[in-house]
């Protein structure tokens, strides 16, 4: 155990928190920024609902064939990961918080695209603006709320961003089922159109928040970031406490001491260490980031949300409204687990809560694959196995609250050490998206030829060995400051293995 450990375990021996002190609770200026910053993700929830809804008009509307309403769909999923690959470069060249704002404006040029396209050719040119916004947005969130966070209560903080997704989801059912009754020339523009408000709303909110901290101390500008912690700690004693430690890793990080040369400092030459040469705990931050946002949509919740209307039409519902109605009672489960989730967090940790959502994953769509069969073979399409499909949707997108759906960002944000931080979170959630977009873009076609049924199924077998690998490759985090995650990854013979949330990661 080196001094640093030493100095923090010392820290904790006589209060609640790292600094001595019982945890009262959290800094309000803490809480509006990460509040804020957050907002940005809402952009994201919202055309997942809204485009569950209004794809149904517009493939009416336009005359497009299934196979166009999967590319119009997805599209915007695989062109996110080109906003999220760039996110980590641009952010650490510009800074955290002009990242948000260039995120919220290549959205709402997208939405106006949308809105006003008078064609498919249009229409798809709005969806790949609007992705590459929504790849900014997905990197940038997390990674700012998680650098302002203090570490008891991070996991809560960071999870706001699936907190907002989840919120644009439930408003984008409520949008659908309100402008249902329109011309059908007019609701679907509306929209997706109405998408440009809250980005408007981001760019603006986001000129009363501070810079980063530890990206303005990577730059070399340490008296700022002691000015922002200030604000952002419940004490100046506090303040200095994470400003030391965030100085002594940042000038281990960048291999000299922080006050010289950071000012030079761009994020450069951390692809060649992140893809070329990594170091065994890089190679393993990488395998369990890049894994957790695999398995986040190879779970097929995207997809599921995406064509919800079309499963249950296929199960015999085929009223517009009842459709968007299913929707939105969808939504407030979604809405109402992802908080008790962000709530609970840091009492009970990451693991147990992303291990407790992937099994009910795996038994929710296991049931929704038996449903689904049954009601393939039955004429009669009795209301009860309607029902239970219903539930079983709900519970899935439910227990996908609970864990993988807040805890991706939480885990993705907070792994990796302070000079990869950035450029590794956009790496792993690029994947995020491109399985994202590749799901979307398939999930018709592929259950159109093995059945909904078959298809719930497989998505289950997903989970279940998803779950296997959150229990063997993800150590728990709670409570830990960003520098102290560090060493949950690095070799056994350099940390102290009853740290590793009574795990023992595997060799890789």
């Amino acid at each position: 155990m080196d001094a640093n450990e030493m100095e923090s375990q010392q820290h904790r021996a006589v209060g609640d928190d790292e600094f001595g002190r019982i945890n009262t609770g959290l800094n309000k200026y803490t809480i509006f920024c990460a509040l804020l910053a957050s907002t940005n993700s809402i952009l994201l929830g919202y055309d997942i609902g809204v485009m569950s809804g209004a794809v149904l008009f517009i493939k009416e509307n336009l005359k497009i064939s299934s196979v166009q309403v999967e590319i119009l769909v997805g599209s915007l999923n695989v062109l996110s990961l080109i906003g999220s690959l760039a996110s980590g470069q641009t952010s650490d060249y510009i800074g955290r918080r002009y990242t948000i704002v260039l995120a919220a404006a290549t959205f709402l040029v997208g939405a106006l695209l949308m809105g006003f396209a008078p064609s498919f050719s249009l229409l798809l040119a709005g969806r790949i603006v609007a992705g590459i916004g929504v790849g900014y947005s997905l990197m940038i969130s997390p990674v700012y709320t998680a650098e302002i966070s203090p570490a008891m209560k991070r996991g809560f903080l960071t999870s706001l961003p699936e907190v907002f997704i989840v919120s644009g989801i439930l408003l984008g059912y409520i949008v659908n089922y309100s402008l249902s009754g329109l011309p059908q020339n007019m609701n679907w523009r509306l929209m997706l159109g109405f998408a440009a408000i809250p980005a408007i709303a981001i760019g603006f909110g986001v000129t009363a928040m501070p810079e980063s901290p530890r990206w303005l101390v990577m730059k070399g500008r340490t008296d700022e970031a002691k000015r922002v912690l200030v604000k952002v700690s419940d004490s100046c004693q506090e303040a200095e406490f994470r400003l030391n430690e965030i100085t002594k890793a940042a000038a281990l990080d960048i291999g000299q001491a922080a006050s010289s040369s950071n000012s030079e400092w761009r994020g450069q030459w951390v692809w060649r260490e992140l893809l070329l040469s990594p170091s065994r705990p890089v190679r393993r931050i990488l395998v369990a980031a890049i894994g957790i946002n695999f398995f986040m949509q190879a779970s097929g919740n995207d997809a599921v949300i995406y064509y919800c209307p079309e499963v249950f039409k296929d199960a015999g519902i085929h009223n517009k409204r009842q459709l968007f109605g299913v929707n939105v009672i969808m939504g407030v489960a979604k809405a109402s687990f992802v908080l008790i989730s962000a709530l609970c967090l840091d009492k009970f940790g990451r693991r147990p809560l992303l291990l407790l959502g992937s099994i009910g994953m795996a038994v929710s769509l296991a049931v929704l694959g038996m449903g689904s069969k049954f009601l393939e073979h039955s004429e009669s399409k009795p209301l009860w196995a309607i029902i239970v499909c219903i539930l079983a949707v709900c519970a899935d997108v439910s227990f996908f609250s609970i864990g993988l759906g807040p805890i991706t960002w939480v885990y993705s944000s907070e792994i990796f050490p302070l000079r990869l931080r950035a450029q590794g979170t956009g790496l792993a959630i690029s994947v995020n998206r491109l399985v994202s977009g590749v799901v979307s873009m398939t999930f018709l076609t592929i259950s159109n030829k093995i059945t909904f049924g078959v298809m719930f199924l497989v998505l289950s077998g997903v989970m279940v060995v998803g779950t296997l690998f959150f229990y063997f490759f993800l150590p728990e985090t709670k409570s830990k400051s960003l520098e102290e995650v560090w060493a949950l990854f690095e070799d056994k013979d350099k940390s102290n293995d009853g740290e590793r949330g009574g795990m023992q990661m595997r060799e890789i």
